[in-house]
């Protein structure tokens, strides 16, 4: 259960009811502050207010129900704005055909906040939270707000960017207790409106960078682009690792994460990085350089390696898979915890196998059902990991989800079967009774199974240099 703000409630709206929207809205009426949600759609609306999670998410139905009447949805925007004195826009910015973010749906709703702006007497802040390039904000929203109101920004309402980072799975904590937190202000008066809101609605007290519109919006997309790039060096490490004798990513990567400058967190080495929102970040870092005149190789190489490793796992896993045998995936979702299947690399491994011929079969806890529908007949995806695994000659485990973590050899080796079974762990999650069972071969992601380059490098170093 959240803490209540022990401060003067606010009246809030939040504009869209995703995943991130239905939390923020969920999470900031639990701290105490009158808050009324909107979604286009009706299912959405009625969900909250019966007391239902619109869409799945951790802790989500139950922030909702603890809520009470501090929390109501409705499809009008006209009747949030005028019942509230900030609004939030959470509404999604997918990538176009260029890899820029589209305004379409962002636009759309501040074309009809502009209009409840119109018969609004009282300042409002406008807060944008969806990720959107630089500039977007100021130049292609800003002026629908002002068209169809009728009325200055600065002077009769204010405007901010403000987006939030959050991990699905985890978005009510993350909303709560951030880092830091990033408002891009039109004027001093609406950042410090904002920072006043978040200060009674995080439970942290978080830093609070305040900063222009665009510097905001380069910075939400720099801190997306630098995570990724660092989980990126993480698995190039891991595959120079398994050529080096004795080689363990896991050694070398816990040596890196103790320097100040470069710490622990995503440098883990394993399977690439996925979901809604980091594979797009760095097309759109690459777009908006080129569209500059500037240039973002490192965020466009980032983007290459992520998107053919899941390629070159498939060929790397050819001489392992004998024909005629069954490959079982486990781990569809992004990540674990997490029912989105978008842009995983356990997808992207699914789909890479089941070009080379082999027959695969999958299972994820969460995700099952998103797997199916999107990979049809590419593979076989089960209900229980039990009838997963009685199929497989060859065992991938693409994320690190605990249910995998919990893996027996019995488990492996669905009940006793005589033959050995290749078990592929990209997160190193098992322990020894299992990596070091006579009827398994275990390969580790990341650690070098032979030394047999170290008569390359005996050669490499034995030659005189001058």
């Amino acid at each position: 259960m959240l803490g209540k703000s022990t401060r003067m409630s606010k009246n809030l709206a939040v504009i869209g009811l995703g995943k991130l929207g239905a939390s923020m809205a969920a999470a900031m009426a639990q701290r105490g502050h009158q808050v009324i949600a909107v979604d286009v759609r009706p299912a959405s609306v009625e969900a909250v207010n019966a007391g239902r999670a619109p869409v799945q998410e951790t802790d989500l139905e139950a922030t909702i129900r603890a809520c009470g009447p501090r929390l109501r949805a409705t499809t009008s925007h006209r009747e949030a704005v005028l019942a509230s004195d900030i609004s939030f826009v959470v509404v999604p910015t997918p990538s176009d055909e260029r890899g820029a973010f589209s305004l379409q749906y962002a636009a759309w709703a501040f074309h009809e906040i502009g209009r409840a702006l119109a018969e609004r007497k009282e300042y409002h802040l406008v807060v944008l939270c969806s990720t959107v390039l630089p500039g977007s904000t100021r130049f292609g929203l800003l002026p629908i707000l002002e068209e169809q109101s009728g009325k200055k920004c600065g002077r009769d309402f204010g405007l901010c960017y403000s987006p939030e980072f959050i991990a699905l799975g985890s978005v009510i904590r993350d909303f709560l207790n951030p880092d830091f937190c990033l408002v891009g202000e039109f004027d001093e008066r609406s950042g410090r409106m904002l920072e006043e809101c978040y200060r009674d609605v995080q439970l942290n007290k978080p830093p609070c960078q305040r900063m222009s519109l665009e510097n905001a919006e380069l910075a939400k997309l720099a801190v997306n682009t630098y995570v990724t790039t660092k989980i990126t060096f993480a698995n190039m490490l891991a595959e120079l690792c398994e050529r080096i004798p004795g080689g363990d990513v896991d050694v070398v990567t816990r040596a890196l994460g103790l320097d100040k400058r470069i710490g622990a967190r995503y440098l883990s080495g394993g399977l690439g990085y996925g979901g809604p929102c980091f594979p797009r970040d760095n097309v759109a870092l690459g777009f908006l350089a080129r569209t500059l005149g500037s240039k973002a190789e490192l965020a466009e190489t980032t983007d290459h390696f992520n998107r053919q490793f899941a390629g070159r796992v498939a060929e790397r896993l050819k001489p392992l898979i004998a024909p005629g045998a069954t490959v079982a995936v486990l781990g569809l979702a992004y990540k674990p915890f997490s029912h989105v299947v978008e842009e995983s690399q356990g997808m992207q491994l699914v789909t890479a196998l089941s070009k080379t011929g082999s027959r695969v079969v999958a299972y994820d806890p969460l995700a099952g059902a998103q797997a199916r529908a999107e990979l049809k007949d590419r593979a076989v995806i089960f209900d229980s990991m039990p009838e997963c695994l009685a199929q497989a000659d060859v065992v991938i485990i693409a994320t690190p989800d605990p249910a995998f973590r919990a893996l027996t050899a019995a488990d492996l080796l669905a009940g006793g079967r005589k033959k050995e079974i290749t078990v592929m762990d990209f997160w190193r999650v098992l322990p020894p009774a299992v990596t070091q069972h006579a009827g398994i071969r275990y390969i580790a992601f990341g650690r070098a199974e032979s030394d047999t380059n170290a008569a390359m490098l005996a050669d490499l170093w034995a030659r005189p240099t001058h």
